[in-house]
């Protein structure tokens, strides 16, 4: 494999996985948060996805290291999107974070081809599944912000509905 020089751009499946592993983080991170919150029937549940989570941020990091790129480091804390003081609140923030994970998957299921794709298609489509646990219905285009009910894809990008800073050069 040749590994891209300091003056090359990056290539668009290198920047989507630095956004997929950019949300992963600070999915682990959300889901560090509502562990404590969510009633006592859904802890398993949340734990499932907190260890899923992990996972897949491990693998993220071994592609992007595949792909020439240095990892993107989680940050030490994460600002959340509401408080999270209940159970209503904590599964609420369960359903925004897999909601981002599974934009930032779409966007690497464009990027990719072949084998690459088809994990990126599976990790959406497990986001989009915990998503609809978690708020007890679907939506129509899972990962895709335009069509989602209630949001302004002019607002946020994928990587920054994460929580992560756009990669250098994005904007």
């Amino acid at each position: 494999m040749t590994l891209p020089s300091e003056d090359e751009a990056p290539s668009p499946a290198l920047i989507a996985a630095q956004a997929a592993l950019a949300a992963e983080h600070a999915a682990v991170y959300g889901y560090g948060v509502l562990g404590g919150r969510v009633e006592a029937e859904r802890r398993t549940e949340a734990r499932a996805a907190y260890d899923g989570h992990r996972a897949r941020r491990d693998t993220l990091v071994r592609t992007v290291r595949d792909l020439g790129g240095a990892p993107v480091a989680a940050d030490a804390a994460y600002a959340l999107p509401f408080a999270v003081a209940d159970t209503a609140s904590a599964l609420r923030l369960a359903a925004v974070l897999e909601d981002r994970v599974a934009g930032v998957c779409a966007d690497l299921v464009r990027a990719t081809e072949g084998p690459a794709r088809a994990e990126a298609a599976g990790a959406l489509r497990e986001a989009a599944v915990r998503a609809a646990r978690w708020r007890g219905g679907n939506v129509a285009f899972p990962g895709l912000a335009e069509r989602a009910p209630d949001t302004d894809p002019a607002e946020t990008g994928p990587v920054e509905a994460a929580g992560a800073q756009a990669p250098r050069g994005r904007g």
